[in-house]
């Protein structure tokens, strides 16, 4: 996806010291603005840890103080934020997989290797590894032992 592609440089070149480095960071942070704009996608740079994997287009709205893990899995419809004004987001784990429509907000902490299901409203945390979380508000309904990565035979680094 051409959005993470611009996403990444952007991310890489604000990190990087050097007029060289701002430069690029400019040109990179104006065509992931446009592909932003164009995929209806806002995550705002260094939130997301490697892996992240947003498999269609559609509405995803992140907070810039979340901070999720490694080789995660957004699907469209998807809003992670703030409560009510407050400066504390989400902080999600490794190995999410975060289905169509769901929302996460608030002080919560998300466990690594968790499914949320779609359309779940998360608003405490789940610090059991492994947990299938859905339903409004969200609960555990199971555990399960295998990472969505691993399910469907992907070959992504643990």
């Amino acid at each position: 996806m051409i959005f993470l592609k611009y996403l990444r440089k952007y991310e890489y070149f604000s990190n990087c010291r050097g007029l060289h480095s701002k430069i690029l960071m400019v040109y990179y942070y104006s065509k992931y603005r446009r592909h932003s704009h164009k995929t209806g996608i806002s995550i705002p740079k260094n939130v997301f840890d490697e892996g992240l994997c947003i498999p269609h287009f559609g509405t995803i709205v992140v907070n810039a103080a979340c901070r999720v893990g490694k080789n995660c899995m957004i699907q469209t419809c998807v809003n992670i934020g703030a409560n009510g004004g407050s400066c504390s987001a989400p902080q999600i784990g490794e190995n999410v997989y975060i289905g169509p429509g769901v929302k996460i907000f608030g002080d919560t902490i998300i466990a690594d290797n968790c499914y949320i299901g779609a359309n779940a409203v998360v608003n405490k945390s789940f610090l059991q590894k492994g947990s299938v979380i859905v339903g409004i508000p969200a609960k555990v309904v199971k555990l399960e032992d295998e990472v969505w990565w691993e399910k469907n035979r992907l070959e992504l680094e643990r």
